[in-house]
């Protein structure tokens, strides 16, 4: 059996057990890499370490690092109640808001299940306060998420770009980022009209303000008269001068502890303007500016450190390591080969929009990612079809699929439903709302960035 034969068995094995078993698939692939390059191709374990993405492991730990101190000093929950002011007495601009909040902060560098971790409480209980439908909250946090995603500076972004910087093909960061975002905002667009949108546009926050008033007075009554009833449904402090944004969080902020906020919000301006508008290696701004937020604030960073993502950190590094020693093995080129044999780059591209999207539903995007963008490399350099296009297209089929109850963003909605959602049913329509996005969205990204050549 040939090496390249070897190597595809164990890259499916590996997408086996980590989506069958919980075990990082990074683990794996460090092992996979181990096995294929030291048993079957007789590497040396240097050789091996030599695709080690020193400079990707930088960067992710750099930018995480930065987003947990921004998380722990309440920057992100500052940067949410101000956001959630702008909707005044407008219902219905409360889902975008929580679609444009997640955006940001996955264009910034957080990963999109942190962003949606600590955007989808707060979203599914504006649902719940409001009548907004939880599917179409929980969706808009997702696609929020995912179109921010790639930004330059965002984890999704890096890898991506990092990945073809190294090929010689043509690479277009922007073009990456801006069909992420449009296509995730496109379909936020359909998603508020088919999920009862048009009917929130009468509804103002000032009719459910009144109905909370008039609970809030029967308890009061109820008090007086001798009952021990106590008032706490979400959202009560609404009345209150600690909670200017109606969101049921409390505004306790101190002037101390603002300076680091601020602070930390002109790190990430600073972040976007000197990584991108300079060309700085992303990691090392991102952990400059972090240890800097570190020595402003040194209490707020406390266990910052433990927050990065490891787990992702040791996901990417396995896998792109693994991905060298495939290189090694000549599994790309074989690959490739098998691709041109079909004669129709066109049909090769949308298969493999179509692999990515149906195991990302069940598995890391990330993962998903970082293996078939080398596998589509060769057969791409042969310039008979846009590059550009494909990768653009790859990336978005990758990623909406996220939706999924099945992954790690999907579950996070599912979770954060409000108690009054019936948890069956709810997880019902997510997975057949995922089961529409697997099998249209490869087609659609397929069709509108790489059939008409224009990328």
């Amino acid at each position: 059996m040939s090496a390249p034969v070897i190597s595809i068995i164990i890259l499916a094995v590996m997408f086996l057990v980590a989506t069958l078993l919980p075990v990082n698939m990074g683990a794996l692939a460090f092992v996979g890499a181990f096995l294929l390059g030291a048993v079957f191709l007789g590497m040396e374990t240097s050789d091996i370490l030599a695709n080690f993405p020193g400079g990707l492991f930088l960067t992710l730990v750099g930018v995480t690092y930065l987003f947990a101190i921004a998380q722990g000093n309440g920057t992100i929950d500052l940067l949410v109640r101000g956001a959630v002011r702008l909707v005044g007495g407008r219902v219905a601009l409360i889902p975008w808001v929580m679609f444009v909040i997640t955006a940001l902060i996955t264009a910034v560098g957080a990963l999109s299940p942190a962003a949606v971790a600590i955007v989808a409480p707060i979203a599914l209980g504006f649902a719940r306060k409001y009548k907004i439908s939880p599917l179409l909250m929980g969706m808009m946090v997702i696609h929020g998420a995912q179109g921010g995603g790639f930004s330059p500076i965002a984890v999704y972004g890096v890898i991506v770009n990092s990945l073809i910087s190294t090929t010689g093909l043509d690479a277009s960061p922007t073009a990456v980022f801006l069909s992420s975002l449009i296509f995730n905002l496109l379909i936020a667009v359909v998603l508020f009209m088919v999920l009862g949108g048009r009917q929130l546009m009468s509804s103002r926050v000032g009719h459910f303000v009144e109905q909370a008033a008039e609970a809030r007075m029967a308890v009061s009554v109820g008090a007086r008269s001798g009952g021990d009833v106590e008032y706490k449904g979400f959202g009560s402090g609404i009345y209150g001068p600690r909670d200017p944004a109606g969101d049921g969080v409390e505004a306790t902020t101190t002037r101390g502890e603002r300076i680091p906020q601020f602070v930390t919000v002109a790190g990430l301006i600073a972040l976007a303007v000197i990584a991108l508008g300079f060309k700085v290696d992303v990691g090392f701004v991102a952990i400059t500016i972090a240890v800097i937020l570190a020595l402003v604030s040194p209490t707020a960073q406390k266990g910052a450190v433990n927050k990065i993502s490891w787990s992702t950190v040791l996901l990417i590094c396995g896998m792109l390591t693994f991905v060298g020693v495939l290189e090694e093995a000549g599994t790309i080129e074989y690959v490739s080969a098998a691709v041109a044999t079909l004669g129709m780059p066109l049909l090769a591209a949308l298969l493999i929009c179509y692999i990515g999207a149906v195991v990302s539903a069940f598995a890391s995007s990330t993962a998903i990612l970082a293996a078939l963008i080398p596998l589509a490399v060769p057969f791409l350099a042969t310039g008979e079809i846009g590059a550009i296009g494909v990768i653009c297209a790859l990336a978005v089929a990758s990623t909406i699929v996220d939706v999924s109850p099945f992954s790690t963003n999907g579950a996070l909605v599912l979770a954060n439903a409000p108690d009054d959602v019936d948890k069956d049913r709810f997880y019902k329509q997510i997975l057949a709302y995922s089961g529409i996005v697997v099998v249209a969205g490869p087609a659609i990204a397929w069709a509108v960035l790489v059939l008409p050549g224009w990328l």
